[in-house]
């Protein structure tokens, strides 16, 4: 069992657009969380990749890394992540060697396997709908790596590598260290080729769509040491919320628990106030939608978090926190970083 002590804490942020709220007030706001989270000492601040989206600020995770590195002192800051299969392999590992000489050591390179939005715009991004499909993902991800750093001559032939692109070309021309890899995921899929590779996984518990302890279980079974990590290292994502009473965490925790259930039903709005969502006519509907939310007072959401490392065994719990006002989100992050034990 994984001691609470030995579990690290990240923050991711999806740079959510609050109703009245421009995209720069949204990344305002998450430039904001990340000093406050380098301040409290968070291991890791990640920001992800979602397109033509009316609730989403982040299109471009590299270039808002970029911008965090730069304000934030010691944090790693990274991607949760950059989907690759809407990009070329060198183009992301040539953005993510820059990032890395810019901020040796802090930089984390998180991909996925997701469109990050709708099919329609996944075929703009990919310049055709014949590259919908992921097959290549495994090959595409070996690339990356071996650009990166860690090239796999010898990975089983199933990932049908047969001549990487490291072998003719660089990410940049002198390299003195390396961004780390780690596979995203929300299916077994992933857990497992993350097992297979030897790579960190992070599993998208904040999805609320179930399967967490069957991908756990799939990439501790199917873990085989690598050069870059000897054994598993599991990030779970939560979605937290403390406040200094469960009245008030109750309170900024609606707006999200609407988007949520907006988000099941095909709607992606933006997050509306808390007064708003507290006459919203959705509202009880939302708060009766089962979720694996941890919202409370911080006892409570202390307790929550304990629980979900024992059932995990999660070596690091990466916190993503939706609350309409940045000083809700904030206020939780203080909570969280000062009861975790550590």
């Amino acid at each position: 069992m994984t001691s609470t002590r030995s579990v690290q804490l990240s923050v991711l942020d999806l740079s959510v657009l609050a109703e009245g709220a421009s995209s720069a007030d949204a990344l305002r706001d998450t430039t904001a969380l990340a000093v406050r989270a380098d301040e409290l000492g968070f291991a890791r601040f990640w920001v992800a990749e979602h397109h033509n989206m009316p609730s989403v600020a982040c299109t471009a995770p590299t270039v808002l890394i970029a911008h965090l590195a730069a304000l934030t002192a010691r944090i790693h800051v990274g991607s949760g992540g950059v989907m690759l299969p809407n990009h070329a392999p060198l183009v992301v590992a040539e953005q993510f060697a820059m990032l890395e000489a810019l901020h040796p050591g802090r930089i984390d390179v998180g991909i996925g396997r997701a469109p990050g939005t709708d099919q329609v715009t996944a075929a703009a991004l990919r310049r055709s709908a014949d590259a919908l499909g992921a097959e290549d993902f495994p090959r595409h991800l070996l690339d990356l790596m071996g650009l990166l750093g860690d090239a796999r001559d010898d990975v089983d032939a199933d990932i049908h590598l047969t001549n990487g692109l490291w072998k003719q070309f660089r990410a940049t021309p002198a390299a003195t260290s390396s961004p780390g890899v780690y596979l995203l995921g929300s299916s077994g899929y992933s857990a497992e080729l993350a097992g297979r590779l030897g790579l960190p996984f992070a599993f998208a518990h904040h999805f609320d769509m179930g399967g967490t302890l069957q991908a756990v279980d799939l990439y501790q079974s199917m873990f085989e040491p690598s050069a870059v990590l000897a054994k598993p290292h599991l990030i779970i994502t939560a979605n937290v919320l403390a406040a200094d009473t469960t009245e008030e965490a109750d309170w900024h925790s609606a707006p999200g628990r609407l988007t949520a259930l907006g988000r099941r039903t095909g709607r992606f709005t933006p997050l509306p106030s808390p007064a708003a969502a507290a006459i919203h006519p959705d509202l009880q509907q939302a708060m009766r939608m089962p979720s694996n939310r941890i919202v409370g007072a911080i006892d409570d959401v202390v307790h929550g978090m304990r629980g979900l490392v024992e059932r995990t065994g999660a070596n690091e719990l990466m916190i993503t926190s939706v609350a309409f006002d940045l000083s809700a989100r904030i206020r939780s992050l203080e909570l969280v970083a000062g009861h975790w034990p550590g």
